[in-house]
């Protein structure tokens, strides 16, 4: 089969589009990850912020048919790592907390639905790492890519789910935005309140007396 066949095979296959797509955000952000320099400190934060995340998980307030739980702000563990060490450091840990959560809370379709309902959606939580100043918008932001990661799973994963007339887009878009809108939510209303950068000065003049 010649290259251009087999573009045209990958075209007409959403499923094989959006895996490529997938694998390539998971092997760009091992590559990055592979630069971190680790302290025992840092990766002592990580594993409590791992710890909170999963008992908050755990303790839901409602957990969706389909997978997926309203929680009393599991992600701001998570958004908070990003915003004291960067985005990779988020990377890493919304990596970890991911494949956490399939281990907890595992609803699964095929295999790269699995990819984007677990480890992409909590790895684009690192996003907020780009906004370190500003904590809402490092939210909005990554609570956003997890939501496009949802809405894409839903779209080609979970359209059979839909309501007789309604498209699968919609009806991702809808599920997914109502489930992220009021998640996300809680989350932000909760980093709103928190003093991250008196935070995060604490952590960094921890990290300068503590050996590596």
């Amino acid at each position: 089969m010649s290259l251009k066949e087999n573009i045209l095979t990958l075209i007409k296959n959403p499923t094989s589009i959006i895996a490529l797509i997938g694998l390539l955000i998971i092997i760009g952000v091992l590559i990055k990850t592979r630069k971190i320099k680790l302290n025992s400190r840092i990766i002592a934060i990580i594993g409590v912020s791992l710890g909170l995340a999963t008992v908050l998980k755990v303790f839901r307030i409602y957990h969706l048919p389909q997978g997926g739980s309203i929680t009393a702000g599991s992600m701001v563990p998570i958004l908070l790592v990003a915003f004291f060490y960067g985005p990779e450091i988020g990377f890493l840990t919304g990596f970890l907390y991911g494949l956490i959560t399939l281990s907890l809370d595992p609803y699964i379709l095929h295999p790269v639905q699995v990819l984007f309902d677990y480890p992409l959606p909590f790895i684009a939580l690192g996003l907020a790492g780009y906004f370190p100043e500003r904590k809402v918008l490092g939210s909005v932001v990554a609570i956003f890519g997890r939501f496009l990661c949802h809405f894409i799973s839903g779209w080609v994963f979970f359209g059979s789910f839909a309501p007789k007339g309604m498209s699968p887009f919609i009806y991702s878009f809808t599920v997914n935005g109502l489930f992220i809108l009021v998640e996300g939510g809680v989350a932000i209303a909760i980093m709103s309140l928190l003093p991250v950068k008196n935070l995060r000065a604490i952590l960094n003049r921890g990290n300068k007396n503590f050996a590596h």
